[in-house]
């Protein structure tokens, strides 16, 4: 069987499929809970149908031409339909491509809002600023897109450093466009302090996890040890002084989550659950997509948050992607946001066609 067959027959089980659900919502005794279901997998399979509609559309248009092409007939119908063959010959690749992406299996987590967390690694108070401006990256991109960008926790350093930073990003495909952020991500650049002109070399680490609904973890309370001390900001300064501060551990993996921002207990502890359960959600998200990505290793990477992604060099201008190679002699406009696209663009391109070559 050819790899052309496959695909057909890929593809009138898709058709069958569409039209079995639209009979299906016909019907008048149907459950509410069903009807929802069916209704989101009808409207998920209406645009694949649409593309392989046209794609057949071609194809038929294609066997035409040929037929009229090699014909003995009109001398000027055979160059018409010569020359509609090659125009074919060149859409129809772009047709079945995307088609094939169409059928790609969807991460249910690409449509969801994200939590952002931002951390300083190596480097002292170098890394805290640089954390800064990819936290403020992240927020001016946010703007650009539309997103909600909602700043849940920042421990700063009281230099203009974030030692970490938490924020809520919520708007349409949020995680699809934002998932292979995570990573450590490397700065080269002289400090304002470092008075020879030295470079110094300091990192900082991005996590972004997919928002968790109730539905989708459920937490015991007998499984969380929850603390409450005082708030304090730079230096120990008393933020408040009643113990308003949360730290949650879920105690069977060890996870922990602190959230001091809010004057209120009560609400800190609601986002403090909001990133655990996000943390929780993104643990068995990846330990499915680990089960799935077992035979194969991703061009991508895992989005682990110990792989070194992107250097960010300031003395030569460039920033560079080290998993696609990429790299943009514009730091600016990358850091303003304005750039960020080029690379998340690429990077999900470059997970297209690592995932079509699994299934081709």
């Amino acid at each position: 069987m050819t790899a052309q067959t496959t695909l057909d027959q890929k593809l009138d089980k898709v058709v069958r499929r569409h039209t079995e659900i639209r009979d299906l919502l016909a019907a008048p005794d149907l459950a509410g809970s069903e009807v929802a279901r069916l209704s989101k997998e009808y409207s998920d399979l209406t645009p694949v149908v649409g593309a392989i509609a046209a794609l057949r559309r071609v194809q038929s248009e294609m066997a035409d031409a040929q037929a009229l092409a090699g014909d003995g007939g009109d001398a000027e119908m055979r160059a018409l339909a010569q020359a509609e063959l090659q125009t074919l010959k060149v859409k129809l690749p772009q047709l079945e491509q995307e088609v094939k992406l169409l059928l790609l299996p969807k991460d249910e987590a690409d449509a969801r809002n994200a939590i952002l967390e931002v951390r300083a690694g190596t480097g002292g108070e170098e890394a805290a600023l640089f954390a800064a401006d990819l936290f403020r990256m992240y927020q001016r991109y946010a703007g650009q897109r539309g997103w909600r960008f909602e700043v849940m926790d920042v421990s700063d350093t009281g230099l203009g450093g974030f030692k970490e930073a938490t924020a809520s990003i919520s708007g349409r495909d949020v995680f699809l466009r934002l998932k292979f952020e995570s990573g450590v991500h490397r700065v080269q650049r002289v400090p304002e302090t470092e008075g020879s002109g030295r470079i110094h070399t300091s990192a900082a680490t991005v996590a972004v996890l997919p928002e968790a609904e109730d539905v989708d973890i459920h937490i015991e309370e007998k499984d969380l040890r929850i603390d409450v001390f005082r708030s304090s900001g730079p230096g120990g300064q008393s933020v408040n002084t009643t113990d308003s501060a949360v730290r949650i551990t879920h105690l069977p993996t060890g996870i922990v989550v602190s959230q001091q921002d809010e004057k209120s207990q009560h609400k800190n502890k609601a986002k403090a659950l909001k990133v655990l359960r996000a943390r929780l959600y993104e643990r068995e998200r990846q330990a499915r997509e680990a089960e799935r990505a077992a035979s194969r290793k991703s061009q991508v990477g895992s989005g682990d948050r110990s792989e070194r992604i992107r250097t960010y060099n300031f003395p030569q201008g460039r920033v560079t992607d080290h998993r696609i190679n990429l790299t943009l002699y514009k730091i600016d406009k990358v850091l303003s946001g304005e750039a960020l696209d080029e690379f998340i663009d690429a990077l999900l391109a470059d997970d297209q066609a690592a995932r079509l070559a699994e299934v081709e």
